[in-house]
This record gives structure tokens, C-alpha cells and sequence, in this order.
């Protein structure tokens, strides 16, 4: 006798279709997709992008009708230590031009800095624990502060005392005339040595806070630190004794500066994580 199809067996192909799919690694009807969750990030990575690249065109914009005096400024500490008569000069045809364009682009970067790492904190506070979100905005302040600090040092106390120690050291009959772009680069490293050398405390106190090295062991290689800080300020430094000291005494006490905050920071975290 010829018996149908049973639908109790049809029910359970039909029932376990939806598990074979899963298990294919097509997702089931009903169950949400992976795609639209990494667009979303996708799509809120171009904004913050495009925000970001906005921000630094408008400060660019705002920058470039003051080039040349911009330019005017940060040579002030070059021309005051300049010799009677003595004056800065173009080597290349168009270094009167690229000169103030390139500082007003680096001025336009500095004070966007701010409005930049807002956009990367914008985008990345979503996925931080609320005690991370409190860390991270101190951190990031501090950061852009200490940054300003280095540079308005270099300019204010280091350059006039490097450029007072060349003009005094150049030979006589010699006739002390730097380029502009030459001027430009030579101080556009200074600034990004020092800014970025006076960011040591807020990287002592993020290995700190990674657990990679702890207030007391900071304490214990004080020595070899000071040691790398003569190195680092023999390399970055104008090969002079003045400068290299201006930039290695600040750094070791920025150091200390960094212990102190470690060890503030660290039990605080603990005390968090313990309750």
C-alpha cells in the first residue's frame, strides 16, 4: 500500500532548514547581520574624517591671510640677535611664497590639534568603560596643554638663547645670512621636539595606567632616565651645551612630574577596579 509523504517528517525538514543555514553561516530569517553594524562604523569614521578635515581647512583659511606676518613673528628671535645690517634671504626662487604658506599650514595644524582630537575622542568614547571616559579626557587635555607649553618654552626662552650663541660663535669676517625655508625647518623641529618632549608625563602616566611599568620602578630607573634624557637632547638639540641643557633639565623634571601622577592615578584605579 502506497503511503504519502509523512508531514511530520516535512515539518522537521522545514523546522531544520533554518538551523542547516545558520550552521552554512548564513544568518537565519530574523537574527541581525554583521554588515550594517560595521557600516555604521564605517559611516561614522567618514564623519568624524570629514568634521576633521573641515576643521583644519577653516583654521588654514583663517591662517593664510597672516602668513607673512606669522612669519615676521616667529623670526623675530633670529632678527633680534642679527648683526647691524644683516637680513634673512630667499636662496630659492620660491621661498617667498612656500615659506609663509608652509607656517601658516603648521599654525593652522596647532591650533586645530584641539578640534582633532576631539573628532578621534568623538569616535572612539562609545566603546570605553565610563572609568576609561575619566581617564581619557584629562589625559588628552593635559596632553595638547603640555604641547602648547613645549613650544611657547622653545620659542620665548630656547631660541633666543640658541640664536644668540650662533651669532656670537660665527667668524669674523663671516656674514651670518640664513635662508628662510632653511630658518623655517630649523624651528619647526625645535617646536616639535620640545612639544612633543614635554608630553613625557602623560606617557609615563599611560604605561602606568596600562600596567606596564609602575610608579616605583620609574623611581628605581631614575638614573638610566636621565641618562636618556642627555641622549635625546644631544640629538634634537642645536650642538650646543645652552639648549641641550634647556631641554634635558625640563624633561627631568617633567619625569618627576610623571612619577607623581602615576602614583596618584594608579591607586585610584585599583581602589575602582577592586570595588
Amino acid at each position: 500500500m502506497h503511503r504519502g509523504p509523512d508531514p511530520r517528517a516535512a515539518g522537521d525538514d522545514a523546522s531544520a532548514s533554518p538551523r542547516t543555514s545558520a550552521a552554512d553561516g548564513q544568518p537565519a530569517e530574523g537574527q541581525p547581520a554583521e554588515e550594517p553594524r560595521l557600516l555604521d562604523h564605517l559611516i561614522e569614521l567618514r564623519s568624524r574624517l570629514m568634521r576633521g578635515v573641515l576643521g583644519l581647512l577653516a583654521a588654514v583659511l583663517v591662517t593664510l591671510p597672516f602668513s607673512h606676518r606669522l612669519y615676521a613673528w616667529l623670526a623675530a628671535p633670529l632678527v633680534a640677535k642679527l648683526p647691524e645690517g644683516a637680513h634673512m634671504i630667499a636662496v630659492e626662487v620660491a621661498s617667498p611664497f612656500f615659506a609663509p604658506l608652509k607656517l601658516a599650514f603648521f599654525v593652522a595644524l596647532v591650533l586645530a590639534m584641539p578640534w582633532l582630537l576631539y573628532q578621534a575622542w568623538a569616535f572612539v568614547a562609545p566603546g570605553l568603560y565610563q572609568r576609561e571616559k575619566r581617564l581619557a579626557m584629562p589625559l588628552l587635555v593635559s596632553a595638547v596643554t603640555l604641547f602648547y607649553a613645549g613650544c611657547a618654552f622653545a620659542y620665548f626662552l630656547v631660541l633666543p638663547t640658541v640664536f644668540g650663541f650662533l651669532t656670537g660663535v660665527t667668524p669674523e669676517g663671516v656674514a651670518m645670512m640664513t635662508d628662510i625655508n632653511a630658518y623655517l625647518d630649523f624651528v619647526l623641529v625645535i617646536f616639535l621636539a620640545f612639544g612633543l618632549s614635554f608630553e613625557l608625563p602623560v606617557a609615563l602616566v599611560i604605561l602606568s595606567l596600562l600596567g606596564w611599568v609602575t610608579p616605583e620602578q620609574m623611581k628605581e630607573a631614575r638614573g638610566y632616565a636621565i641618562v636618556g634624557v642627555f641622549i635625546v637632547a644631544a640629538i634634537v638639540t642645536p650642538p650646543d651645551v645652552i639648549s641641550q641643557l634647556m631641554l634635558a633639565i625640563p624633561m627631568m623634571l617633567l619625569y618627576e612630574l610623571g612619577i607623581l601622577a602615576s602614583r596618584w592615578l594608579v591607586p585610584s584605579r585599583d581602589r575602582a577596579r577592586d570595588s
